[in-house]
């Protein structure tokens, strides 16, 4: 693993996160926990055309836990579609979900990655807010995604280091 320039990248965000999915993952050695996002933006925001991510987190998730408690948390992309299953449908809570779903949790730069990731984003949290209902010009969409009213709260991180 190695760091890269991030502007260096070639790559897709709509498949990377869409299609490929990430691990998003908060918190360090003395406690941590993972999640597959499927929903998340990657661009520049604010002066001096900061590299962001932006991820969706529910208030139920554990991982929100983590993501609350730390400055960093971490994106990373692997290819185990088994691994990400686990980690989309399964809480920390009561487990050891990385070793269940038959990974490792990287501690580097201060937080949580995953060991083995082809791609690891690094991202000092910046902003958060709360998606709400009223906020949905689309009514249909909250209807839909949001029917139990476990809405997601938005995290945008400056992207610090990218590895490879």
């Amino acid at each position: 693993m190695k760091e890269i320039d991030l502007r260096e990248l070639n790559l897709n965000p709509f498949k990377l996160i869409g299609n490929d999915w990430l691990v998003l993952a908060a918190g360090d050695e003395s406690g941590c926990n993972a999640m597959t996002v499927s929903w998340g933006h990657l661009g520049c925001l604010w002066s001096p055309n900061r590299p962001t991510a932006a991820v969706y987190v529910r208030q139920s998730r554990y991982t929100k836990e983590f993501i609350d408690k730390h400055d960093l948390f971490t994106l990373s992309l692997i290819e185990d579609r088994a691994a990400l299953g686990y980690l989309g449908s399964h809480s920390g809570r009561n487990e050891n979900k990385f070793e269940n779903a038959g990974i490792k949790p990287l501690f580097i730069d201060g937080t949580t990655a995953i060991e083995g990731a082809k791609l690891i984003f690094v991202c000092r949290k910046l902003y958060k807010a709360p998606i709400s209902a009223d906020c949905f010009i689309d009514k249909s969409i909250a209807a839909k995604d949001y029917a139990n009213g476990d809405f997601h709260e938005m995290y945008i991180g400056e992207i610090i280091k990218t590895y490879d």
